[in-house]
Parts: structure tokens; sequence; C-alpha cells
């Protein structure tokens, strides 16, 4: 029985095994056979639903220094923004016009949004939309304010780890971040009761299969509701502006793999995927993503959430963006639903 096949039965692997089936990306019958499970998966947990998320960037600023991301604090040409809490309600008034049933705020670790700025702010959220999930993306907290997040009734929340790998942590980040804080702060997430995602770049500068499988480890371990994923996109003004761009072929394979590591999770295609390929987020579906995340942020401030080069949907009214994704889907054999989408319980 080859490495392929014995992950599909069963998928608890070693960080070795985890790096052999990384190794098989290139053979197309393993990469046949994963895609070809993910989906039976996929369709056993979701049918041929894809959720739809209404993503608010709603600051840029960040007092981190995260040496790939474009609006790291060192960036000193970057433009900052942030967006008022009418400015946040209205970019939700206009998604549940459209029928988005979740929320993603999503911004850097803003100083400005304090514990008690942002449970006031989930709070009106809540009361106005209480049909509507809320996820938040805003960074490393203490485990009190995820609680008081929690309280306010955020509902999901959203803290990619970038990696599992130490050395490649620090290859990445500033020597005052840590990656046991980073993976202390995704356990108490999930102890206190979130939704609870986790993710990674693929293709960042200085990750092997070694560190892949780290990751994956890591996964099985957290167990996390939802994992998000995309391909490294460099950004001029970091210093890997000129490391190439991460892999749409193993992001897919990736997407596969993880489909079949937690059969039952929120898995996007997400922009990153659809920035390096035109047709890169039904590619995503193919692999076995299940869910989208268009931008109801005002236009005026999304070329300015800059994480890295090129992004895509930087220029669609929201309600046109919508529709151009629901016919994308259906074509793709797919159906974009307007529900919560929560995690099922297993």
């Amino acid at each position: 029985m080859g490495i392929a096949e014995r992950f599909i039965k069963n998928p608890h692997m070693s960080r070795e095994e985890y790096a052999e089936l990384l190794g098989m990306e290139g053979d197309a019958s393993v990469r046949e056979l994963l895609q070809t499970e993910a989906l039976h998966l996929r369709e056993r947990y979701f049918g041929k639903k894809v959720y739809i998320r209404g993503l608010i960037e709603f600051t840029n600023y960040c007092k981190n220094d995260c040496y790939y991301c474009g609006i790291r604090c060192g960036n000193r040409n970057a433009k900052r923004y942030r967006l008022t809490a009418e400015e946040i309600l209205e970019c939700c008034e206009t998604g549940h016009r459209l029928g988005f049933r979740t929320f993603v705020l999503q911004g850097g670790e803003d100083p400005f949004f304090t514990q008690e700025r942002m449970t006031d702010l989930i709070g009106q959220i809540k009361k106005r939309y209480p049909d509507c999930a809320l996820t938040l993306s805003v960074g490393e907290k203490s485990f009190e304010e995820y609680q008081a997040y929690k309280d306010a009734g955020a509902d999901r929340f959203l803290l990619r780890h970038e990696t599992a790998d130490e050395s490649h942590y620090r290859l990445l980040h500033p020597e005052k971040m840590s990656l046991s804080h980073r993976m202390e702060c995704l356990c108490n997430l999930k102890k206190i009761g979130f939704q609870t995602g986790a993710g990674f770049m693929v293709g960042s500068p200085g990750q092997t299969l070694e560190t892949l499988a780290e990751d994956l480890l890591f996964l099985d371990r957290l167990k996390p509701e939802m994992v998000g994923i995309g391909p490294f996109i460099p950004h001029h003004d970091t210093r890997f502006a000129d490391q190439p761009a991460g892999s749409v072929s193993r992001t897919l394979y990736l997407l596969s793999v993880i489909r079949i590591l937690l059969p039952s999770v929120l898995l996007p295609a997400t922009t990153a995927l659809g920035t390096l390929d035109p047709f890169g987020r039904e590619k995503g579906l193919a692999a076995g993503a299940n869910v989208v995340m268009p931008n109801l942020s005002p236009l005026s401030h999304r070329k300015e959430y800059d994480l890295y080069d090129n992004k895509i949907c930087t220029g669609d009214e929201a309600a046109e963006c919508v529709k151009c994704l629901g016919r994308r889907i259906h074509k793709a054999g797919f159906e974009l639903v307007y529900e919560r989408g929560d995690a099922p319980e297993i």
C-alpha cells in the first residue's frame, strides 16, 4: 500500500510520513486519488454547498513587523486607515441586504481597537444582525480579551499560525514575536469555545516539505474548525520582495490533503489563490475547499489593505462581485449558499 492509500485509510501520520506524502505532489495519480477522496468527504459533510462570508478589512494599522506582510508597522510607505464603527456597520448592512449571514472583521493588530471598542462593536453588530455569525481576525490577544469577545457575541476567530516550525517562524518574524505564544492563543480560542481557524502560507520563504509536515501535525493536534491556506505572494515593501510566489499547484494539493485530514473543516478558496490564477478559486473548490470570502470593505480603502502585491477584488462593487462569483461557482458545479455555515458538530 502506497503512502497516499495509507493516508486515506488513516490520516493521522508521523512527520516523516507527511513529508513523504507531500513529496508525491508531482505524481498525477496520487493527486487524482487525493482529490477524489477530498471531494467525496466534502460531499459527505457539505454536499455541493459553498458558503459565502462577507470580509470587512477594517484597519490596516498593525503593531507587528512580520517580514512578509505589506501592512507591517515598519512599512513607512503604507497608506494607513481605520474604518469608524459607523462605516463597519454600513458594510454589514450592505452585506445583509445582499444575503450574507456571516461577517468577517479582519485587521492588523491595531492598538486603537481596545477591548472596550471591540466588544462594543461586536455587540452592535450582533444586536442589529442576530441571524448572522461574526468572525474576528485581529491577531494575538490575552485569554481574558478573547473571552470578552466571546461574551460580547463573536462566534468564530481566525488566527493563521503561518508555520509550526520554530526555525521557520524565526525567519518570518521579528524577535519579539513568539511561535509558542501564537500556539497558546489558538489553544485558548478553542478552550473558550470559538469556532477556531488556523492556517499558513504555501511557499513562504524558507518553507520545506518538513516544515509543511509540521504544519499538518499541528493541525491534526489542534483540530480547528477552519483552515485558511493560500500561496505566498511577495510584497514590494518587504525583505522578501524578490522571493518567488508560492505554487498554486502545491496549494491545491494541500487543500485536498487538509480536507482528508480534517473532513468536516471549513476550508476557503482564498483571494491569494485567485490572485495567482484567474480560475484559482474554482480550482480550490474542485480540490476540496467550500468557503469563499468576497470583500465588503469600502471601495475607497480596498487597495490600502495591501498584504501582498496585485491583490484581486479591489475594484468591484460588492453586489456585482457576488453576482459574478455566484455564476462562476455554479458553472464549476457547486452551489453558493447564504446561510451562516457553522462548522458541523461531529
